[in-house]
């Protein structure tokens, strides 16, 4: 999952929740802009530049980084670009710094000659991890959670985010980023299978801007092509998760069906699987 390309879609798109994160009670973050800078005269690349009117001075810049994976020399190279940038554009106005990791583990902690950045609140870490016991959590902190929520946990609760969006959200849009973050997430499914995750029909789903960009006539041809064996077994795969979280692990006998199905049949099965009761309610015959 290119999970990086994901987060900063997010912080363009709702800036409010970079600066929330970044612990900035910033009332007005529609102004904020988000940007990819490169730093002259160095290999430094900033990819979360998040940029205030240049009106307001005693707002905050935000540097936002999404980190993935564990880089043992990764503050050391990200503080640089940052105080690169901030004596290149002769900043002068405040700054903070926020990254966000999946897991603790993923983050290689700070040394010694940076350790006080965090102390004195100019660098915030944020851990997705420590958001999946959390009650009550606003709509962007939901939308960051199913990044690291558990498969088989996703599909209900994307279904949740899009079916009870804030009433002063636009559905369409939290849509497009519900469907974002599963197709980032679980990359070989078709629109089928999103669409039957979400329990959504064709109408409503070919609204959205990451369908007309990704799934657009032509384009979904030629992503099929080559891919379908992966797609199935990336259904196979989803299938179990959900079935061990339902009704427990599937035996060999049941594994060795679905091993053999076609995609159109594991996506039925898999849409069958969050309101049956027994095996029956999702491998057996329909009733007619």
């Amino acid at each position: 999952m290119q999970t990086d390309t994901l987060m900063y879609r997010l912080f363009q798109e709702r800036p409010r929740l970079a600066l929330a994160l970044a612990g900035v009670g910033e009332p007005e973050a529609a102004d904020y802009r988000m940007k990819a800078i490169e730093v002259k005269q160095s290999a430094f690349r900033l990819d979360g530049v998040l940029l205030p009117p240049p009106e307001r001075q005693d707002a905050p810049v935000i540097f936002a980084e999404a980190q993935f994976q564990r880089r043992d020399w990764f503050y050391a190279r990200w503080l640089a670009a940052i105080f690169l940038y901030l004596y290149r554009h002769r900043t002068t106005r405040p700054w903070r710094a926020l990254v966000v990791f999946p897991t603790p583990e993923t983050d290689p902690g700070l040394s010694a000659p940076y350790e006080h950045l965090a102390q004195c609140g100019l660098v915030r870490r944020v851990y997705l991890k420590d958001l999946l016991d959390l009650k009550g959590l606003s709509l962007d902190l939901r939308l960051l959670r199913l990044i690291v929520m558990a498969p088989a946990a996703t599909p209900a609760e994307a279904r949740d985010l899009v079916r009870n969006p804030d009433p002063a959200e636009d559905r369409l849009e939290i849509l497009d980023l519900v469907e974002t973050i599963l197709v980032y997430k679980f990359p070989a499914l078709t629109r089928e299978e999103v669409r039957v995750m979400l329990h959504l029909p064709e109408t409503e789903l070919t609204k959205t801007r990451f369908y007309q960009e990704v799934f657009g006539e032509g384009r979904e041809e030629g992503r099929e092509e080559g891919r379908e064996e992966g797609r199935r077994q990336a259904s196979i795969e989803i299938l179990a998760q959900l079935l061990a979280a339902k009704l427990g692990p599937p035996s060999a006998a049941l594994r060795a069906r679905m091993e053999s199905a076609d995609i159109e049949t594991l996506s039925h099965w898999c849409g069958r699987v969050l309101t049956a009761d027994s095996l029956d309610d999702i491998f057996g015959e329909p009733h007619r």
